[in-house]
């Protein structure tokens, strides 16, 4: 056997043997490329040769029973094994990828939202959805719906492949088929929890869509007082005839309170006497075939509130009293607007309102009159009106008589005396004969000073001829058709028993 396992191996590396047989042929020409260019050392030839086997037992099949070449590579085989240690190298490769796939494993993507029919013909139905909250992490690959024929539990995908799109339309159903429908998110690594419709769609035409038409002043809310009646008229569209629905709470109507009246065009909800547990949100469903429209219906049904609490009587001070309490315990349904503040003497035993919309918890109350002892009380407010009742102040307020001693102020004597000053002096004046003419002069000074007029020195005594006036201090003096003797030099004095003053003119008579 020893000669045999050379010959092979020093044909494989000559490729002399090639020729004898036409099978090994074609397997030479694989061998010769890979050992060729990584024939360097021995050892790589041997770690080739390991798949060479594989091809001659392929080859070998039909001829095996010809020739003994064939043990020839069973005897290469066994060299393989024995350069075994060689191999193993490239098996510790292969684990090193092995910690890669150990990864949490991806949450798969949350349901679709607010599944709904936009339209339905005789043989399609179009859909539309939201897309879901979470997508998870390798991403949303898309869509799929699914359909399931009502009283049947097998379910059939509608589209070939999930797409991204929110909207989708059934082709190619038959009309009068009731049909269940479903939608999941699809991502890399699983699919949602399927959205399904609650009700199942009948397969035919709807000529207009289910639509409400909720007025103005019932998209806020609506509001009443306890033992008003409430007739709420709704108008809707759709053909054929739609389906109406009411609930509260997910719940039917209690029909013994509500009724409920409808029509081909709208609804009626009515209330004949209403009470603070008719307050809620009802919904309004108007369907066909699985399309459908929702509206609220928000009614508040409100009453006075209760008292305030705890009304106490803080303090008392001169004409002043400090008063606090705290919100009534039941507010009738809707929100306190303010507090009422009211007085009440002793005296008259009647109520005045002091305080009006008191947004807070607390007051004080002024300009009280001494001498009287008060009473208050506060009413709370929303917007039914005031609290039937109102909180009292156990304890009542006097206003005490307080004494004072008057001081009157003491202003300082101002001294007003003062000696004559003339503030506006004589000017000397050109006039003709003949026309009378005036001298003025401005003079001040406490007491009031005397007056005296002169002429050249000469005092003017009682003459027909001059006539001197004072008024407010201006002094004046009227000289009467004079002639060319009556110029000269006139002069005004001034004196009180301060001190005196003079101011003089020249005075022309042409």
């Amino acid at each position: 056997k020893h000669p045999l396992p050379q010959p092979p191996s020093f044909a494989a590396m000559t490729g002399k043997t090639a020729p004898p047989a036409t099978d090994p042929a074609p397997v030479a020409p694989k061998k010769e490329p890979v050992p060729a260019p990584n024939e360097g050392p021995a050892p790589a030839p041997a770690a080739e040769e390991s798949p060479a086997p594989e091809h001659p037992p392929a080859m070998e099949q039909p001829t095996a029973p010809a020739d003994e070449p064939a043990p020839v590579p069973t005897a290469e085989e066994t060299p393989a094994p024995e350069e075994g240690p060689l191999a193993p190298p490239a098996e510790p490769q292969a684990p090193a990828p092995e910690p890669k796939p150990e990864k949490p494993k991806a949450e798969p993507p949350s349901s679709p939202l607010s599944l709904a029919v936009e339209e339905v013909s005789e043989n399609s139905v179009t859909l539309t959805w939201k897309a879901p909250e979470q997508t998870g992490q390798p991403g949303l690959d898309g869509y799929v719906v699914e359909i399931c024929k009502d009283g049947s539990t097998d379910w059939t995908a509608a589209n070939e492949e999930p797409f991204l799109s929110t909207r989708y339309t059934i082709q190619d159903l038959s009309s009068g088929d009731k049909i269940h429908v479903r939608v999941k998110a699809v991502s890399a690594s699983d699919a949602s929890v399927p959205a399904t419709l609650e009700q199942p769609v009948l397969v035919r035409e709807i000529i207009q869509l289910p639509r409400i038409r909720m007025p103005r002043h019932l998209r806020q809310t609506y509001v009443r007082h306890v033992g008003d009646a409430v007739n709420v008229m709704i108008p809707f569209q759709g053909k054929p005839q739609p389906e109406v629905i009411w609930t509260k709470g997910d719940q039917p109507l209690d029909t013994s309170r509500i009724n409920i009246r409808n029509t081909e065009k709208d609804t009626i909800f009515y209330i004949r006497e209403a009470q603070r547990s008719d307050s809620g949100k009802y919904k309004l469903t108007v369907r066909i075939n699985g399309a459908e429209d929702k509206a609220i219906l928000d009614i508040r049904v409100i009453e006075p509130p209760g008292p305030p609490q705890n009304l106490k009587l803080v303090d008392v001070w001169g004409f002043n009293v400090a008063l606090e309490w705290t919100p009534p315990l039941d507010n009738g349904n809707s929100e306190i607007k303010g507090y009422t503040v009211q007085k009440s003497d002793k005296k008259s035993g009647k109520w005045f309102t002091a305080l009006e919309r008191c947004t807070r918890t607390s007051c004080t109350i002024s300009d009280l009159i001494i001498g009287n002892t008060y009473s208050f009380r506060v009413f709370a407010e929303n917007a039914c009106g005031l609290s039937e009742k109102a909180a009292v102040t156990s304890a009542v307020a006097h206003i005490k008589k307080t004494k004072t001693a008057y001081q009157p102020e003491k202003i300082p004597q101002w001294n007003m005396m003062e000696p004559p000053k003339f503030t506006q002096p004589l000017t000397d004046r050109t006039t003709t004969r003949g026309y009378s003419t005036h001298l003025f002069c401005c003079v001040r000074g406490f007491p009031q000073p005397k007056i005296i007029w002169m002429k050249n020195q000469m005092e003017i005594r009682e003459d027909p001829k001059y006539i001197a006036l004072i008024e407010q201090g201006v002094c004046s003096l009227e000289i009467r058709k004079p002639n060319p003797f009556d110029g000269g030099i006139y002069t005004c004095k001034a004196v009180n028993p301060l001190g005196e003053a003079s101011v003089d003119c020249k005075l022309d008579v042409k």
